[in-house]
């Protein structure tokens, strides 16, 4: 087009801050359009509309925290591959800008947030594409290692050639063969492609994980696959986890679903069996004295002593490099055992018992009072004909839609100490802190439904000073 030359920037040129076009005019590094408030992002309902864009937001979180909260054994030493499709089909523009940057994208956040929900894990990352397995980083317990790893294949290589998941899975599989039996052995495998260009025959392969207690988890980007569907059922005994996303969105809760360790189902998984760890304290050698870290062999100061064989290492968790022990520090073990005693689904509070607050008890946010609070006294920007005196006109033919999950006076209460929250704060607790915070602020002494102490021959409980 020649009435655009000069002025027309393609996405990644926008980007990049201080470059300039041929005839010396600066780019835009962001659109117009972009600053733009969209008032229909903000719209209430009326009496007689459908669902708000607020009231559909808040469903979408509590829709996220509405699954099952029973105590199950789990593994919380995780061993997982990630596998990423990286051949020619992951340049397909259904995903914006293409399925080969979104999926990066979210492996980068994936691997933030698998380590910090599994602090004492290991993570490797493999990728496809020739026809072969290629290796993007080892399997280590280092999120930076393996964040920079990723950052610089999503810059210098771009999706080519053709996947094959035999080669994949035999990569996968020689990194967990040696691991420990008391850790899970898992492979994420995010596939993009409809095909698979395997030098041999897959399901050998199949039996070799199975043999191995290795489990299997597929995430697809194009149409359901039979050998992926065969794969995880079998690697998880008859229980596959094979999932196809459909957007974006959808692509980002399946790939986090991952970061929540797999319920050990098999007897000999159950097994019980004692693990030896170290929690070394943390020493900071003087100015003029500095030494090697076994780990990585580079100078530093401060580090980590290993309490069995006295070696140094500069970072936490990590195997020690001579005697094999596990170095952890306390802190991690505690954020693991969330997995095993998550925190209860709080309740909605209808508006009979909303009275009991005006506030949310976590972050103080005021709740609405009532319910004429709720509705918008503005005129009906949704649908509905405002009447006399700001009222809405009723259709009882087309009732408004109900949605899971949703409370009426915007309160959530905890079952545990009965306290308030708003919706936000409900979200921040059952995926950040995975405590409640009504729970942990309460100093009351635990009630005993059984006296401490009866003397003999006398019914009345002793009376013990607090």
């Amino acid at each position: 087009m020649a009435d655009s030359d000069g002025e027309y920037a393609s996405d990644d040129e926008l980007k990049r801050n201080g470059k300039r076009t041929a005839d010396g005019r600066s780019k835009q590094t962001k659109a117009s359009w972009e600053d733009v408030k969209r008032s229909w992002d903000t719209v209430l309902e009326t009496a007689d509309s459908g669902l708000s864009i607020a009231e559909i937001r808040e469903a979408e979180k509590r829709r996220r925290l509405l699954r099952d909260t029973t105590p199950l054994q789990r593994g919380i030493i995780r061993h997982l591959m990630l596998v990423l499709d990286m051949s020619f089909a992951m340049a397909d523009k259904d995903l914006l800008p293409n399925r080969y940057r979104v999926v990066l994208n979210n492996a980068i956040g994936f691997v933030r947030e698998y380590f910090e929900q599994n602090p004492i894990s290991q993570l490797g990352i493999v990728g496809m594409r020739d026809g072969i397995a290629v290796r993007i980083s080892d399997l280590s317990g280092n999120p930076a290692e393996h964040i920079e790893k990723l950052m610089q294949w999503s810059e210098q290589q771009d999706p080519q050639g053709n996947s094959s998941l035999q080669n994949a899975l035999q990569m996968c599989r020689g990194a967990l063969y040696q691991t420990p039996s008391h850790a899970t052995r898992e492979v994420l495998i995010i596939y993009g492609a409809l095909v698979s260009i395997d030098p041999g025959d897959i399901h050998d392969t199949i039996n070799d994980l199975v043999a191995d207690r290795i489990r299997v988890s597929v995430v697809g980007l194009a149409g359901q696959v039979a050998i992926c569907t065969e794969l995880c059922k079998r690697t998880n005994n008859h229980d596959g986890n094979y999932s196809v996303a459909i957007d974006e969105v959808h692509l980002k809760e399946l790939f986090f679903a991952a970061t929540t360790p797999p319920v050990t189902r098999t007897l000999e998984q159950n097994t019980a069996s004692l693990l030896m760890m170290g929690f070394p304290s943390r020493t900071l050698a003087p100015k003029d004295h500095v030494s090697y870290c076994a780990c990585h062999a580079k100078p530093t100061r401060e580090g980590y002593t290993c309490p069995r064989c006295g070696i140094k290492v500069c970072r936490l968790p990590i195997d020690c490099p001579i005697c094999k022990l596990t170095l952890i520090q306390s802190t991690h073990l505690a954020r693991s055992y969330h997995h095993l005693f998550p925190l209860k689904v709080f309740v909605e509070v209808p508006w009979s018992q909303a009275s009991r607050s005006t506030a949310c008890y976590s972050c103080l946010s005021p709740f609405p009072t009532g319910p004429r609070d709720m509705v918008a006294a503005a005129p009906a920007v949704l649908g509905g004909r405002a009447g006399k005196g700001g009222k809405q006109d009723s259709d009882p033919k087309n009732p408004k839609p109900e949605l899971k999950g949703v409370s009426e006076s915007g309160r959530y209460a905890c079952q545990v100490c009965g306290n308030h929250f708003c919706i936000d704060c409900d979200v921040f607790a059952h995926e950040t802190i995975h405590n409640c915070p009504g729970c942990q602020s309460d100093t009351r002494a635990p009630e005993r439904d059984t006296p401490l102490a009866v003397p003999d021959g006398d019914p009345t409980p002793m009376v013990v000073d607090a």
